[in-house]
């Protein structure tokens, strides 16, 4: 406090007084009530360290322990200006306008502070919510009473002393942040009031932050004198040298303050983009005004990249550019994203070829311009010239990741040597943690392509019904998991829907996945009854290894039949929802115990369905929340399966948004859903057939003559031509059941023959004298795809066609 106040407390009223400047503590509080900055004034002020007030609560560090009496508080400090709410409820985020009080404050031990103080709310996009300043009293009472008179108040008028004093000082003490967070906040304030202290209705004082400018000018004049010499490289006077060695000794402190305070900023996740933000921010406007951060393309990509030096053809990213200029100037000049290589004869090549630090004084027009040569259609020089530039490699493990370009402007201290020091330290720090980064997205990249392979591509469409799926990876730690679903296609039009879940996570839990659905795609093509799949799907994962567990939910579809045929191991149920009414249910399956158990028997059930139905099938990561019973899941998963929806891809999102968005989810998800369209019965023909080569022309003529009903003339030529082919070899080859013939029409022409040979027939390479082999290799060429699978009682022989376009 200086002798503005003197002046005020003589004879204020007649002239504004001037402003007086008072030591200001500085707290700034974010929106969940905890302490994001924490200024040297307010250690000194409440004596609690900064590294033990940023994120603590608030109302912890500053707890009012009584209001002031009305002799102690005349004035009345919760009634200054009409601005009534206490610093307790302030504090508690109960303030929507600016208030200013006198308070007892608890502090350390059993001592008790008076501070006067003013709270200024926040708002906008930033984090903060609530800048406190706060003076002690001590001094304002040893002349007569002064204390027991002040009270601090806001001065609302924009007339008012102080206010330009108050706008140059009040970013000084506010936290490290960006030009326009800063701008934000002191824009805020002034609006909101000047802090001031009256002594009486009329006296009135307008306050600046100061920290203690008035009592140590002088020595501030020849420390500063000091810190030219230091600056220059010249030797300290010796009536100055007690200064220039408190002046080194408090650099390096503030340095060391400056990177730990660093560290603590960046890295705070694993996220690459929001590493590369951190990273930039953390130096500007503390340690320097402009920050351009570059990296090596394959960074960016979170990419491997061969070790070695880099050249003139190695392509830089720029990643991120923070300034205090005015907004937008260099956006324009030097667009974040621009990707570009850096020519010999530059400092930034130097720098990125030797892995450090280079520090040029000030840019001269020569270098300015060489600089700029780099950058077509674009004049840069305005922007780099003059000014102090400190190059820095963004390195790790002895390979440079990138480089960071720092500017100064020039009317600011040039980069010395012990910026150059610091530069390169906190570059190191910078560097390892955008390579954790970096490392971390590479493996998450991997480990994306990983589980995308082994995940099928299932068409939107097969026979008789429609298909979608949806799988939602697991936490950031655990992206890699066992669930999977597929659909395969079986003869006779038949769909065979799959939904597993290996337990656990990463690598081996994906291995042994793909183990398991291509075993089950193959014992699927097999047309094995789903118990008995179930039952060779079990054996298989004990030969794999112990320790495997996977529940596995199989269904077939028969679309002719109107049927699933479904079994289960130790998974949870699948939903139906019925097509005539809307209603879903939880089908009543036996639970089965999870593939890898061994030795227990597994059971499948039939059940009737509609066309229009339709089947949902997913793993418990969808249903299932840590702490709540998966009843309520399942519960939940049913009343949004019957959902009316749009589309099928619609119905799994509303499925999706219903379940996953209760929060808790830990687990990957698989989720299949199948609409039963069905096939007519007038769309399927069958006939018997004799076991006499004579019901080989019976065939090609019924097959003839049901095409031409169908309006499918154009298909019976080659339909009639294998059709018979395939009766012949039936004939041939059965003993003693008549052959089967069957055509259906559905998204194709499918024609089935039966008979009760087990030996299946292979496609052989007919030679011009062998009487034999033909007939397949007929079959193989003109149908658009083809098969054989054994039966309970034979085999089946198949072919499709495709249906000319209408």
């Amino acid at each position: 406090m200086d002798r503005g106040i003197d002046r005020a407390e003589q004879g204020a009223g007649t002239e504004p007084a001037e402003p007086g400047r008072v030591p200001l503590a500085v707290v700034v509080v974010d929106r969940d009530g905890l302490v994001s900055h924490w200024s040297r004034g307010a250690r000194r002020l409440f004596g609690v360290p900064k590294e033990e007030a940023i994120g603590r609560t608030a109302s912890d560090l500053l707890p009012v322990s009584g209001a002031l009496s009305e002799e102690q508080d005349p004035l009345g400090h919760a009634a200054v200006d009409g601005l009534g709410p206490g610093l307790g409820s302030s504090l508690d985020g109960g303030l929507s306008y600016p208030a200013a009080g006198r308070a007892r404050l608890a502090a350390s031990g059993e001592d008790r502070v008076d501070v006067l103080w003013w709270a200024y709310p926040l708002v906008g996009s930033g984090p903060e919510r609530l800048l406190v300043l706060a003076a002690g009293t001590d001094g304002l009472g040893a002349d007569g009473g002064l204390f027991e008179r002040i009270a601090p108040g806001f001065a609302l008028h924009t007339d008012f002393p102080g206010a330009e004093e108050l706008a140059r000082r009040l970013p000084e003490i506010l936290p490290s942040m960006s030009v326009g967070e800063s701008a934000r906040i002191v824009a805020q304030v002034l609006e909101l009031g000047y802090p001031i202290l009256e002594f009486s209705q009329s006296d009135r004082v307008p306050v600046t932050p100061d920290w203690g400018v008035a009592r140590r000018a002088e020595r501030r004049a020849r420390r500063e004198r000091a810190a030219r010499a230091l600056a220059a490289g010249e030797p300290v006077p010796e009536e100055l040298r007690d200064e220039g060695e408190d002046l080194e000794y408090a650099a390096v402190r503030e340095r060391l303050e400056f990177l730990n305070e660093v560290s603590g900023r960046i890295g705070t996740s694993l996220d690459l983009s929001r590493t590369i933000v951190e990273v930039s921010r953390a130096v500007v406007p503390r340690f320097t005004d402009v920050a351009g951060t570059y990296l090596r393309e394959q960074v960016v990509a979170g990419e491997g990249f061969e070790d070695g030096v880099p050249d003139t053809t190695t392509m830089w990213h720029r990643v991120a550019l923070e300034h205090t200029d005015e907004p937008g100037r260099w956006d324009d000049v030097v667009p974040v994203g621009e990707a570009m290589p850096f020519p010999a004869h530059t400092p930034f090549f130097q720098c990125m070829t030797s892995g450090e630090p280079v520090l040029v004084p000030r840019i001269s027009e020569e270098m300015g311009h060489a600089i700029a040569a780099q950058f077509e259609k674009r004049d840069i020089r305005p922007l780099i010239t003059g000014r102090s530039m400190l190059v820095v490699p963004l390195k790790a493990r002895n390979v440079v990741l990138g480089f960071m370009i720092l500017l100064r402007h020039p009317e600011r201290t040039v980069f010395n040597d012990m910026d150059r020091v610091t530069g390169a330290e906190l570059a190191a720090r910078a560097g390892l943690v955008l390579d954790n980064a970096r490392m971390y997205t590479f493996q998450e990249n991997v480990a994306e392509t990983l589980q995308d392979s082994m995940l099928p591509h299932i068409p939107s469409r097969m026979t008789g019904c429609d298909i979608a799926t949806r799988y939602l990876p697991g936490t950031l730690l655990g992206r890699v998991g066992g669930d999977w679903f597929d659909a395969v296609k079986l003869h006779g039009g038949r769909t065979a829907f799959v939904v597993g879940d290996v337990m656990g996570h990463g690598l081996n839990s994906a291995a042994m996945m793909g183990q398991l659905r291509t075993a089950v795609q193959t014992m699927a093509g097999l047309d094995l009854p789903p118990a008995q799949l179930l039952r060779n799907l079990d054996d298989l994962a004990q030969r794999l290894g112990d320790g495997y567990l996977a529940t596995c939910l199989y269904a077939v579809y028969d679309p002719i039949a109107g049927e699933l045929h479904l079994a289960n191991a130790g998974h949870i149920p699948p939903v139906l929802v019925r097509a005539a009414d809307g209603r879903s249910e939880l089908l009543d399956l036996p639970t089965g115990a999870p593939i890898g158990v061994g030795g227990v028997p597994f059971e499948a059930v039939r059940v009737r369905v509609e066309p229009g139905d339709r089947l949902v099938m997913c793993t418990d990561g969808l249903v299932e929340v840590r702490g709540e019973d998966i009843g309520v899941g399942l519960a939940t998963l049913c009343e949004s399966a019957a959902h009316p929806a749009a589309s099928m891809d619609d119905a799994c999102d509303t499925i999706i948004r219903a379940l996953n968005t209760r929060g808790g989810r830990k687990d990957d998800v698989a989720l299949l859903m199948a609409r039963l369209g069905g096939i007519e019965p007038d769309d399927v023909a069958e006939w018997r057939l004799a076991l006499d080569p004579a019901e080989v022309g019976r065939a090609r003529a019924a097959v003839r003559e049901q095409l031409h009903d169908w309006g499918l003339a154009k298909l019976a030529a080659p339909a009639e031509l294998m059709a018979g082919e395939l009766v012949t070899n039936a004939v041939r080859h059965a003993h003693a059941r008549p052959v089967a013939l069957r055509l259906v029409r559905g998204d194709t022409l499918l024609c089935e023959v039966d008979d009760d040979d087990h030996e299946l027939p292979t496609l052989l390479h007919a030679g011009p004298l062998d009487e034999a082999g033909r007939g397949l290799r007929v079959v193989s060429t003109l149908s658009r795809e083809w098969g054989t699978s054994r039966t309970k009682d034979g085999k089946t022989v198949w072919f499709e066609l495709t249906l000319p376009r209408r």
